[in-house]
């Protein structure tokens, strides 16, 4: 089993204020790390603060604006046997066959947490918590209880912006924080409903920045912290020493389903963009680059000439994108953006993802042995051409799939190389020829015959001509697959 299976979303500069400094300054004498000439005596602490390092003010500032979050999941079951599921089955006995085992549905609650980030009741949360689910009910930290409303759903960043009605009353709220700033090592307080237990607080430290390997989110990467995260965390606040919300907990490293002191946070940073976007045309666009590669290895690191693996190797451009125009070259490798350092393809996609769309990036890359400066414009990828969802009609092979262009924004939004055009399935009946056959959603329509393919209006002509034989090429990944079938 691959790592990132344990990879669960949990359901549903830092600077030291007088309590923390004093804390600190009783550690250090209580453990003798005094000047060397009270080295050799303990010096019993006779101040509160030199014994006790208390976070109540944090907490009596942030805690106010973490909520519980509570809905219902309408989830279908049955007794039915996943025999009678199989295409093959069904085609000769229907589905009256297994009909007698009728599903049957039943409610599932739903638990998670939230964050207020603005006063007029703006609320942000997992897109996991309200994913699918209705009558989404929030419970302030004083026990009020509202209804809220979707503003907004970002599956690719599994994030949600929540609306409640307070009347006109100002709420408190966590006020966002630079999550660059956060270094290894700050402390930390994860902030939720664990369990459904009610508001709990559990404190820690940053264990990691720019985690990427989460496997939990299309945008992998996550202040790791080890502050206590259960289920029911999901949505609420890491909070920073200053009282300023760091990040959103939205997942933990486990094979129990509890907390093992492994949990992930989606940084403020990309957290304010989400929510940013709920208030400006309810979509989230983002910055595009047109490009991509590979991380660099320790071989391919001593074949450039670097001092060590880093960076983003450029196999593939978009011709006139934003990475094009800046005069970016395959073969370059990507070393850094705006000074933040590259250390993989996640994390480059996370600093374009960041930036601000219509702005100016700079990027340090390593061409030829030497680094060098680039300057790119960021703008969002074009919907050129249009998608064109159409389902195939017709007497031939590929009867009932839906298919759409494939153009950088639809690619980009497919987690696709903005380098493919084409034609994509994007859905198939369960029982369509198309799936005896063995094509897949996601698959990527070339040719049929001897005609290759541009558009969704190809395969519409191409498929309206009777033929003895259908030959339909496709691309799955790095494969070229051809299928022949007679009519």
């Amino acid at each position: 089993m691959p790592p990132s299976a344990f990879f669960r979303p949990v359901r549903p500069h830092y600077r030291l204020g007088a309590i923390q400094a004093g804390f600190l300054a009783a550690i250090f004498l209580m453990l003798g790390f005094v000047a060397p000439v009270a080295a050799q005596q303990r010096v019993t602490p006779e101040t509160r603060s030199e014994v006790l390092l208390s976070f109540a003010p944090i907490v009596a500032k942030s805690a106010p604006a973490v909520t519980n979050i509570f809905a219902k999941r309408i989830v279908r079951t049955g007794d039915r046997s996943p025999l009678f599921n199989d295409p093959m089955i069904e085609r000769f006995f229907g589905d009256g066959f297994g009909g007698q085992f009728m599903p049957r549905e039943r409610v599932q609650n739903t638990l998670g947490s939230g964050v207020l980030v603005r006063a007029d009741g703006i609320i942000v949360t997992n897109n996991h918590v309200i994913e699918n689910t209705t009558g989404i009910r929030v419970v302030l930290s004083d026990r009020r209880e509202f209804d809220a409303k979707v503003l907004l759903t970002d599956p690719h960043t599994d994030l949600a912006v929540l609306k409640i009605d307070t009347g006109g009353e100002a709420l408190p709220v966590l006020e966002f924080a630079d999550s660059d700033s956060a270094q290894v090592g700050d402390i930390v307080l994860a902030i939720g409903n664990p369990f459904g237990v009610g508001q709990t607080v559990t404190s820690g430290i940053v264990s990691a920045t720019a985690r990427t390997q989460g496997g939990v989110s299309d945008y992998q990467f996550f202040i790791q912290t080890d502050a206590a995260i259960n289920p029911g965390n999901s949505g609420g606040a890491l909070v920073g020493g200053d009282g300023k919300l760091l990040g959103v907990n939205t997942a933990i490293f486990s094979r129990s389903g509890g907390s093992i002191g492994i949990g992930f946070a989606i940084p403020a940073n990309m957290v304010r963009q989400v929510v940013e976007s709920a208030f400006s045309g309810g979509v989230v666009v983002r910055p595009w680059l047109g490009a991509s590669g590979q991380a660099v290895t320790q071989d391919i690191s001593q074949g450039l000439g670097l001092a060590r693996p880093m960076g983003v190797l450029i196999s593939n451009i978009f011709p006139g994108g934003p990475a094009d125009q800046a005069g970016l070259r395959v073969g370059d490798v990507i070393l850094r953006v705006d000074e933040r350092e590259i250390a993989d393809p996640e994390s480059l996609r996370y600093r374009i993802a960041t930036a601000k769309l219509g702005g100016v990036a700079k990027i340090e890359i390593w061409r030829d042995g030497a680094p060098m400066a680039l300057t790119m414009t960021l703008r969002k990828a074009p919907e050129t051409p249009p998608r064109n969802l159409t389902k195939l009609q017709g007497n031939h092979p590929l009867t009932g799939i839906i298919i759409a262009n494939l153009s950088p924004a639809y690619a980009e939004e497919l987690e696709l190389s903005p380098g493919l055009t084409g034609v994509i399935i994007t859905e198939m009946p369960r029982r369509s020829a198309a799936v005896q056959i063995g094509l897949q959603p996601g698959d990527i329509l070339m040719a049929i015959g001897s005609d290759k393919i541009k558009q969704v209006d190809d395969v519409v002509r191409l498929t309206q001509t009777p033929r003895n034989v259908w030959e339909i090429r496709i691309r799955r990944g790095d494969q070229v697959i051809t299928v022949r079938v007679g009519a």
